[in-house]
């Protein structure tokens, strides 16, 4: 049995990041997708690194795998957040989170796919069930095909595979750090990533930074959706699973409906709500029965 503290922090996941596209949709006004990359990074940096500090956590500089460090930091972190910036731009923060609720079902087909993996029959059904809410969100019609931007809708279903190959990576990894040690990882190599490319490649409006509102979306963004929940995301990769700890979509694209529609005045459709319960029952049945693994697998050692 799961125990309940796996499930409270689930709920106090989703609240966190269900809160993220919204704060995500307000600084994209003013700075370029890597540019909050980078932002969020620096705050959530100085979180960990402050926690562990505090804790007495040792960083284990020497004895890191630091190439598969890099690899997860770009992969779970660097790249599908910067993705989710530029489909923002694109889409309502509210559709961008229903979208990202088919990570878990992205999680179990890579897992299939790479890590050996095998997949029962009522998983395939929940699969199909998504598939079918992901054409339901399109909208689709004899005027103008789909009644969403097609590039903001392809950007998040590939952040949302992203995710489901970072959660792949974050159980293996773990085996060999901490969670505090892979967050602090994570966010280091995020940071200097996604500060390569925006410094390189996006104007930076400074002064912007000092506007109360934007270091407020800041604070929720950098210091809770990206130091405090991602120490509470591979706590729970580490105790529940990586398949698991997606189970996060559940709650989160909820949590954001309500922060979309209260905040950002963003219409709720009869599309995203069918689209968001087929999706979501697509992945409560792909996660009704417990994946085998073979004696053999892919698994990254």
């Amino acid at each position: 049995m799961v125990p309940r503290s796996l499930f409270l922090g689930l709920l106090l996941l989703s609240l966190i990041w269900g809160g993220s596209y919204y704060f995500i949709k307000v600084l994209i006004q003013d700075f370029g997708p890597w540019t909050v990359v980078m932002l969020r990074s620096v705050l959530g940096l100085a979180v960990i690194t402050l926690v562990m500090v505090a804790l007495r956590k040792p960083f284990r500089f020497k004895n890191t795998p630091w190439v598969s460090v890099i690899v997860m930091a770009l992969v779970n972190t660097c790249i599908p957040w910067a993705i989710i910036g530029f489909s923002e731009m694109r889409l309502t923060s509210s559709m961008a989170s229903v979208l990202n609720a088919t990570t878990p079902l992205w999680s179990l087909v890579v897992g299939i796919l790479f890590f050996g993996m095998v997949a029962f029959r009522m998983q395939w059904v929940g699969i199909s069930s998504a598939i079918i809410g992901l054409i339901v969100l399109l909208g689709l019609n004899s005027s103008s095909i789909i009644s969403v931007d097609a590039w903001g809708f392809i950007g998040m279903i590939m952040a949302s595979l992203f995710y489901g190959i970072g959660s792949q990576l974050s159980k293996r990894l773990l085996k060999a750090i901490s969670t505090y040690q892979a967050t602090f990882y994570t966010l280091l190599f995020s940071m200097i990533g996604s500060g390569g490319i925006a410094l390189s490649l996006e104007t930076i409006p400074y002064s912007r930074l000092s506007v109360p509102h934007n270091i407020a979306v800041l604070i929720g963004l950098g210091i809770f959706g990206s130091g405090v929940a991602y120490i509470l995301f591979y706590w729970i990769v580490q105790n529940g699973g990586p398949v698991f700890a997606t189970m996060v979509t559940y709650l989160l694209p909820v949590c954001s409906l309500v922060w979309g529609a209260s905040l950002l005045n963003e219409r709720i459709g009869w599309s995203m709500v069918a689209g968001l319960a087929l999706i979501l029952a697509g992945v409560f049945l792909a996660s009704g029965k417990r994946v085998k693994l073979p004696m053999k697998s892919n698994a990254i050692p």
